[in-house]
């Protein structure tokens, strides 16, 4: 790592090695990890981003991933899943509902949790948030509509929380978060970002052209990344390689840190493939390969 201060770190490949270690032979699924993705709805169902996103899971090496919907949108999100599973919630106009049997069915032997893509907006989001915040002891991704959703919930709920919770904010997100303007932010994210995190008990992800990623103590700072993720999809994939690597990594910053990194350098892989102006949010995807052989090497 390159100390900038005694807290603040760049990170550097040999730093994240560890978290794509060779396997033993004698490994199964389960050993990496059953992760779930919760999302989707009537105007954003995004079937193929959907399946990205679980499809970015499975290449950043988890067991099993299981594809949570509404009921309503299931049939234009089967047939974009391969190797992956899918459970579907009572919804209401094509969004999901409240139902606590049916969230419990659905986290059943979850080693992590990603939630909020594709959700659009709705109150029973606030319930269904709520109830997992204070019934459940996982690792919980929170990004694009969640992070939307929780914004609009009282924020102490994180303070008590059993979840490991992980929030993946833009600045524009992030300012609807900490209720801080943009221009203050932007004088100084990194002591902004890591007093919200202390403060919240949580370790988060602020997306920029410098990923920052904190637990309010320790900070760690991911320079990699290109100007062509610039792209619709490109969050659904980091929240995937994210929670893929929950699957049978310690729920820490330096994993999150490691999804950051890995993504970025997929995504720069797939720049010098597809050019910064024709890539899209699936050949980062395409890249996660060879940009594990380039980290383990």
């Amino acid at each position: 790592m390159i100390k900038i201060d005694e807290f603040t770190y760049e990170i550097e490949t040999k730093d994240i090695k560890d978290k794509f270690a060779q396997r033993p032979s004698d490994t199964n699924k389960g050993d990496y990890g059953y992760v779930g993705i919760m999302g989707g709805s009537l105007e954003y169902s995004g079937a193929v981003k959907l399946a990205n996103l679980s499809a970015s899971a499975m290449r950043a090496g988890c067991g099993v991933v299981r594809l949570i919907v509404p009921k309503g949108i299931s049939t234009a999100v089967a047939p974009y899943l391969l190797e992956q599973t899918m459970f579907t919630i009572d919804d209401e106009n094509n969004k999901m509902k409240f139902n606590k049997d049916e969230i419990d069915k659905a986290l059943n032997k979850l080693k992590a949790l990603a939630i909020g893509m594709g959700w659009g907006q709705s109150k029973e989001y606030e319930k269904i948030l709520e109830y997992i915040l204070q019934n459940y002891d996982l690792p919980l991704i929170i990004d694009a509509d969640g992070l939307n959703t929780l914004s609009e919930m009282n924020m102490d709920i994180l303070k008590n929380t059993k979840c490991r919770v992980i929030l993946t904010p833009h600045l524009k997100e992030f300012e609807r978060l900490s209720k801080i303007s943009l221009e203050e932010i932007k004088q100084n994210e990194i002591i902004t970002a890591k007093e919200f995190a202390r403060n919240y008990n949580i370790i988060l992800l602020l997306k920029g052209p410098t990923t920052i990623v904190t637990d309010g103590i320790k900070v760690y700072l991911i320079k990699r990344g290109c100007s062509g993720m610039a792209t619709a999809g490109s969050g659904d994939v980091l929240s995937g390689i994210l929670v893929g690597l929950l699957g049978y990594n310690a729920p820490d910053e330096l994993t999150v840190a490691a999804g950051a990194y890995l993504n970025g350098t997929a995504g720069e892989l797939a720049q010098e493939k597809y050019t910064d102006i024709s890539m899209i949010a699936s050949d980062t995807i395409k890249c996660l390969p060879e940009a594990i052989k380039i980290i383990r090497n």
